[in-house]
Order: C-alpha cells, then structure tokens, then sequence
C-alpha cells in the first residue's frame, strides 16, 4: 500500500546495451517499446542522454554514484578492485536513510555495493540452448521480492538489471521473427561474411548465431526483438506497481548503461568505441508528485545526473558531493542543458578518450586498436550524424581546438579531484597479465578472443554438413 506523507519509493530499471534510436520512443521505424512508449507518457523523456565512459562497468559507476571517471576512478570493463570508498554509491545513501535496498542482477560489480539483498538470475544464452527468456527470469525473481517490499515499512529502493537486448540476441518466440521474414542463411547473402570473418569475435557469434548465417539483417532483428521482448516483460513490472497502489509514490526510472554497435563502424554486434549508437542511451523519470505527464526534454545530460535527482525528487538532502546535477532545472525549463560539452572514455577492447559537443566528436586512440582505426578520428555531428567521414585530416584546426578543450578540462579535473586521469593508468585492460599497452593494431587483434573457439567449430562443421 502507498505510505502517504513518507518518502517515495524508487525503482530503477538499467537496461544493458540499450540504443536510444532502435527504440520506438525515440522515433524508430519499428515498434519495438510499446509499453514503454505508452509509460512514458505518463512522465519525462529525456532526449540526449549520454553515457560519457564505456563500457558497463564505468557506466554504472557514474549512474549509481552521480560522479564522473574522475569521481569514481573507473573506467575499464574489467575494473580492478572495489569502488573508492570514499565514493558511496546510491543504494548506501538511501540505506542510510532508512530504505530497504534490493538488487536483482548485478552482484559483484564495484558499484553495487551497499544493498541490503541481492538476487541473480539467468542472464545469457547460447544457440544450442534455445531461446533465452531472460527477462522473465528477471521478473520471477523480482516479483516475490517487490511484494516483500511492498508489504514492509519502510519505503523501498530496487535496482533491476536487464539482460536484454545484451548479446547474444536470443529472444524468444514470437519476439525472434517479429521483424524479420526472410531467410537468415541466403547463401547469396554475403552481408555476414566480414563479420564471421573477425577474428576476434567469430567465435563468440558462432555461440550464439544461427548456424550459417548469412545475413545481418536478420541479427539486427533479433536485437529489435528484444528490446520488443524487455518491453513487454516490463509491462509486468508497471501493472505490478499499479495492482499494489504503489505505482504513483514510487519514483520510475527506466535508463541504459550504453547502447550497442550492430553493423556500423565494423565493431560488429558489441558496445565498444564512442560513437553515438554506443553513447546516446534512453532516459525515462515518471513521479506524477514532482513531474509532469507527456514532457520530453531535448537538453544534453548525463549517468552523472541521475543521482543527485532521484535525491532531489525524494526529498533527500545529503553532504556528498555530486559530479552531476538535478535535472529537475531542465524539466522546470530553468537550464537547456548541464553539460552541452563532455568528456568521454572507452576502455572495453579498445583504450581511448575523447571530446563530444552538440556539433563535433573527437575521438583520440590511447593505443593501437584491432580495427585498425586511426589515431585521431573527427566527426562533423550536425551534417553527419551518423559518424561515416574521419575528417581529422581535413580539419586539423578542428582537432586542435577540440583537443585543447578536452585537455584543459581533464587537468582542471585532476586538480580539483587531486586524482589522476584513471584512462591512462589502465595497465593490463584487456585482461591478458604482463602484456600492457598494444604496441600495434596486429598485435591486439592477435590477443584479444572471446568466445569458445572448440565449440564454434563443431557449430561451423554441423552447419557445413
């Protein structure tokens, strides 16, 4: 039942690999949120939010702490030790104020720390599995748990982690064939053919891809698929809320860590790099207390500021300090955006940091990557959006002025944090003890595997025959 006069409950659903722009929310040709669309509604939208450090692990750390890499000191995927503890993470503040704390699916991560419970399920999949119903795995752990915390005294936080659309892409029926109807393993189709090609990766995607697959059209479809399937599951959610009279005093927020590159840029079907289909990810508050139905907000904002706004919208004033802003200024139209200009950071397979602002990305190689990408990469956002044409060449006074900014912004950081940049002190990354930094492109496309190269063959051997 709703507690009249108490502090608001929160729910905040993060959404891994979730792209702003294959949602129907965000004016995508295919309706693949719904519900989501139709919750939206009922709050704010926020139309540029951006998750500044890629990949999960750094993503997180911002949106749990209200902190940038400076702050939090974390930037790699694969983190090595806890979060700074001098750094508390949102499920501790509001533990300290008296909320009870469950996190479903995100265990082990440095920036979960400080729930009360922590539940997991099965996130993940493999062809020779079936179908993957990993959103309803969610849901029937989460369920008994949100009645628990309904049935309590006091006002509740929970985190749930969403597996979906993450690869592999595995959702299951109707959802796999909801957008696509051709045939996957055309073998006039040679769309796949530089993917499976990818040494890297090919045997990761042999796990989880239809064997003799040809065309990428149909992967993309999965991916919609999905997100179409997280969105109907959330639906549960929503009418869980609504049946127990909590829905209007529970604070919703429905975010991405980061989005996903499918078939652009050649970082096949993974969230590495920082382009915008990794960078721009949804952002969904509804409070009708403290918000208003059917807003969408266009101003730039970030993970940064998500913290220091549900602490806003609770009520809650704490002496922590906050990298991020309440974005309650932009909804009450008081500010355009908070950051229009940002620092980014990418250190998944590849080691870089970068420049965005609402005209150019700037893209800077800490190391050689194994795409075989340039040093310096260029992006004119306004006439190409999309991020097709490096014109670093072309443009060198652009770079340098870029450059100087992001420099300049990064030393102020340093000096005000007393911390160094955490994305040149990375050491072995990538995973691989006593290797550090790659000297050159081949060098890591040799190094870096994922996947189980015994059983993708014996998938290759069964498709051939």
């Amino acid at each position: 039942m709703s507690r009249s006069g108490e502090r608001p409950n929160i729910l905040l659903i993060g959404v891994d690999s979730l792209r702003a722009d294959h949602m129907s929310l965000y004016g995508y040709d295919r309706l693949t949120t719904p519900h989501i669309d139709d919750f939206a509604r009922q709050g704010v939208v926020f139309e540029n939010t951006y998750s500044a450090h890629i990949p999960t692990t750094s993503a997180y750390a911002s949106m749990l702490t209200g902190r940038d890499c400076f702050g939090t000191q974390v930037v790699a995927l694969r983190h090595k030790g806890p979060l700074r503890p001098e750094v508390r993470t949102l499920a501790e503040i509001l533990r300290g104020e008296g909320y009870d704390t469950s996190c479903v699916g995100f265990s082990g991560n440095p920036s979960s720390r400080g729930f009360d419970r922590y539940f997991d399920y099965a996130a993940w999949g493999m062809w020779s599995e079936g179908r993957s119903p990993k959103a309803d795995n969610l849901n029937a752990v989460t369920i008994p748990e949100l009645d628990r915390l309904v049935d309590g005294t006091a006002p509740f936080f929970l985190f749930l982690r969403h597996m979906d659309p993450h690869a592999p892409y595995l959702p299951p029926a109707p959802f796999e064939r909801m957008f696509y109807h051709g045939d996957e393993c055309d073998p006039a189709n040679t769309s796949m053919q530089p993917v499976m090609e990818f040494a890297p990766f090919r045997d990761f995607f042999a796990l989880w891809m239809p064997p003799g697959i040809t065309d990428k059209d149909y992967v993309v479809a999965q991916y919609d698929g999905a997100i179409a399937y997280l969105d109907a599951s959330l639906q549960t959610i929503f009418t869980a809320l609504e049946a127990r009279g909590v829905l209007d005093n529970t604070i919703v927020v429905l975010n991405g860590d980061h989005g996903e590159t499918l078939y652009e840029h050649e970082c096949w079907f993974d969230h590495h790099g920082m382009y915008d289909n990794v960078l721009h990810v949804p952002l969904v508050l509804r409070y009708p207390a403290k918000l208003p139905a059917g807003k969408r907000v266009a101003g730039f904002n970030q993970h940064k500021d998500l913290v220091p706004t549900l602490l806003d919208l609770a009520g809650i004033a704490v002496d922590d300090t906050f990298d991020g802003r309440s974005l309650t200024a932009m909804v009450d139209g008081d500010t355009d955006d908070l950051d229009r200009e940002f620092y980014i950071t990418e250190c998944t397979w590849m080691r870089k940091h970068g420049w965005r602002t609402p005209e150019w990305k700037l893209i800077v190689a800490l190391e050689p990557d194994f795409h075989f990408k340039p040093e310096i990469e260029l992006y004119d956002l306004v006439n190409d959006p999309e991020e097709n044409t490096n014109l670093a060449d072309a443009r060198p006074d652009v770079v340098a002025d870029l450059r100087a900014r992001m420099d300049e912004w990064t030393s102020r950081r340093e000096r005000e944090t007393g911390l160094p940049n955490p994305i040149h002190h990375q050491g072995d990354w990538h995973g691989h003890d006593g290797v550090g930094a790659f000297k050159s492109s081949q060098q890591a496309y040799d190094t870096l595997h994922i996947g189980d190269p015994r059983q993708a063959a014996k998938l290759q051997a069964e498709s051939r025959k």
